[in-house]
């Protein structure tokens, strides 16, 4: 049996350094097939409501843009403001702004094979590395304008500078002093990425705990870094209490268990799932059962700080949302995600033989490649969101003069309404006929509207009316608004169904 498991940590004795010899190269090259994963194809899918979010907001005036985090947002509000500048200088389209998530998720995972390389071996820091690029919650933060791939690299990056910190004591006072100023001002800025960035510093007591040659200094300082990044991030967290309702749609949803995060938070399928907790077994075997210790201790403090790493946040959501209020989605925890690539990769880089190490790799890169084509198609975003292919279809086929009503049945974030938002060349020339106030001039998300049969005035002079209307509405073809267009003359022409929106035109 001893043949089936070999440590994977011997290297790890050694002291780890921020630039170990000859491994940046290797991990550049690490990080640039980690971006070429995600912005392959990032482009094809359409928008969806949160990616509405991040560009109408992003889109507004400085101004409205500060009303608007006044009243809800602010958590967003960093992004926001680093979108604003991005669209002002790369446009709006679906490749421009997701590509900042792009090149975060590069320099995430030459982060993640840095820090492995730290604490564990080059083998597993190379492993880690092609796992995380490929794991279905990475890539789809990688093909996102959201600020979770910004976050998620911060949050390791600054994991990495602690680690360099507390594993270096010839480090002289003042550039030491330095260093822990640096790392305050990473954890801040990871807050006001996001603000569950905050749920690192339990894992961080542990690394220098656990890690630190210098522990009696180390410990105090940490703290006092750790609290000045806190003070400086306490304007984000006044107003994330103060907005807190914005999250209250958690309420209405099933509560996350377990087993549910286990599989979907990085992993995506049960397939994949459980190929990856089997190798996080494997890993842990090999570090703590005493018949496959390796020979030193910092390995297995090294693997019990990544298990912390991605499990402490996440039960602390989980029993915040049980026992105080809900306040967890799977995709919050996507900072946790360079833990859980490493610790499929310590348990790959325990097999023995190699090729053993090479099958199951395989097998990890294998499982998650149907996920990652899913996630690359038309409609992969918010099970088929189709705004770019209703806009083309109006396009083609609508006339300066018609007018447009959409439906307005469900939730803000899902109505074709935003459709003429983000891809505007669909619309011109159209008549809006509903809308009250656009969303610039209101302290609010999205536009103000009212019910089209408050609006009929409006429709003096039009022959035709194009009506957007999701599937699955409250409304039918022949529901409230079509039927209050029938009221005035007006016939169905047609209907065709993109993929979840129903285009009906009706003429007088």
């Amino acid at each position: 049996m001893t043949t089936l498991l070999a440590s994977p940590l011997v290297e790890a004795a050694r002291p780890a350094t921020w630039r170990a010899r000859g491994f940046t190269g290797t991990a550049a090259l690490l990080g640039l097939a980690g971006f070429a994963v995600s912005v392959a194809g990032s482009w094809r899918p359409s928008y969806w409501g949160d990616e509405a979010a991040s560009v109408l907001s992003a889109e507004r005036s400085l101004p409205s843009l500060f009303r608007l985090l006044g009243n809800i947002d602010a958590v967003h509000g960093t992004y926001y403001l680093f979108l604003h500048a991005w669209i002002d200088t790369f446009g709006a389209s679906e490749f421009a702004t997701r590509l900042p998530s792009a090149l975060a998720i590069g320099a995430a995972t030459a982060g993640t094979a840095v820090l492995a390389r730290m604490l564990v071996n080059t083998r597993v820091a190379v492993i880690a590395a092609l796992v995380f690029a490929v794991l279905p919650r990475v890539t789809y933060m990688g093909a996102e304008t959201r600020s979770t791939a910004l976050a998620t690299m911060l949050a390791v990056w600054t994991t990495v500078l602690l680690v360099h910190i507390v594993r270096s004591p010839t480090v002289a006072p003042p550039w030491r002093l330095a260093l822990w100023a640096a790392y305050a001002l990473l954890l801040a800025a990871g807050i006001y990425l996001f603000l569950y960035s905050a749920l690192l510093l339990p894992v961080h007591a542990l690394v220098v705990v656990l890690l630190s040659r210098r522990r009696r200094s180390d410990l105090p300082a940490w703290a006092g870094s750790g609290a000045v990044a806190l003070l400086l991030a306490a304007p984000v967290i006044y107003w994330a209490v103060r907005e807190r309702g914005q999250i209250s749609f958690l309420a209405r949803r099933a509560q996350v268990e377990v087993l549910d995060a286990a599989v979907r938070q990085w992993f995506g399928t049960p397939t994949l799932a459980v190929a990856a907790w089997a190798l996080i077994g494997i890993g842990c075997l090999a570090a703590f059962v005493p018949r496959f210790r390796s020979s030193g201790p910092a390995p297995r403090a090294a693997l019990v700080v990544f298990l912390a790493w991605a499990i402490v946040p996440s039960a602390a959501l989980l029993i915040g949302s049980h026992l105080i209020t809900p306040m967890y989605s799977l995709r919050y925890l996507s900072i946790c995600t360079p833990a859980a690539a490493i610790l499929v990769a310590m348990g790959i880089g325990a097999l023995a033989p190699r090729w053993a190490q090479a099958v199951a790799l395989l097998l990890v890169l294998g499982l998650a490649a149907p996920g990652y084509l899913g996630q690359r198609t038309d409609f992969a975003k918010d099970g088929g969101s189709d705004w770019r292919q209703v806009s083309e279809i109006l396009h083609a086929e609508a006339r300066p003069r018609d007018a447009v009503v959409f439906d307005g049945s469900t939730k803000p974030s899902a109505r074709p309404r935003l459709a003429m938002h983000l891809y505007p060349a669909g619309f011109v020339g159209l008549n809006d006929i509903a809308l009250d106030q656009p969303y610039q001039n209101v302290d609010w998300l999205w536009d103000t509207t009212v019910p089209l049969a408050d609006a009929t005035s409006r429709l003096a002079g039009t022959n035709r009316v194009w009506v957007l209307q999701n599937v699955g509405s409250r409304e039918t073809v022949a529901g409230t608004d079509v039927s209050t267009l029938q009221q005035l003359g007006f016939t169905v022409a047609s209907a065709r169904t993109v993929n979840r929106t129903i285009i009906i035109e009706l003429t007088r």
